[in-house]
C-alpha cells in the first residue's frame, strides 16, 4: 500500500518537512499562555545586554495536544538524562505578567 494513500486511523501519517522548517530556529525563552481554549506558546531568542527579545516562533495548542506535548517531553527529558546524565536547572530568568516562562 502507497504511504500518500493510507489512513491516519491507521497509525500512518506522511509528515512534509520542509528546508526552511528543518533548518529550525534558536529560543532560550519560551513562555506559556492559556485561555479556555487554547495553550499558546512563545519561543524567543533573548540576546545577553540587549533589551529588545524577539518572537522567533509561535505554536498554537489545543489542551489536549499541549499536554500530549508535555507528555512526551517529560519521556525524552527522562531517556536523555537516562543517556546523558541530569540537567542542572538554574534560577528562573522572571518577567512582568501572568505568562509562565521555561
Amino acid at each position: 500500500m502507497d504511504n500518500q494513500n493510507q489512513n491516519p486511523q491507521d497509525g500512518n501519517i506522511n509528515i512534509e518537512l520542509n528546508e526552511m522548517v528543518a533548518a529550525g530556529v534558536y529560543a532560550n525563552l519560551a513562555l506559556v499562555n492559556h485561555s479556555p481554549s487554547e495553550f499558546v506558546v512563545d519561543f524567543i531568542q533573548l540576546m545577553p545586554g540587549v533589551q529588545q527579545a524577539k518572537v522567533r516562533s509561535r505554536i498554537i495548542l489545543a489542551p489536549l495536544h499541549a499536554k500530549r506535548v508535555l507528555s512526551a517531553l517529560q519521556q525524552n527529558i527522562t531517556n536523555y538524562e537516562q543517556q546523558f546524565g541530569e540537567i542542572k536547572e538554574v534560577e528562573p530568568f522572571v518577567l512582568g505578567g501572568n505568562n509562565v516562562q521555561a
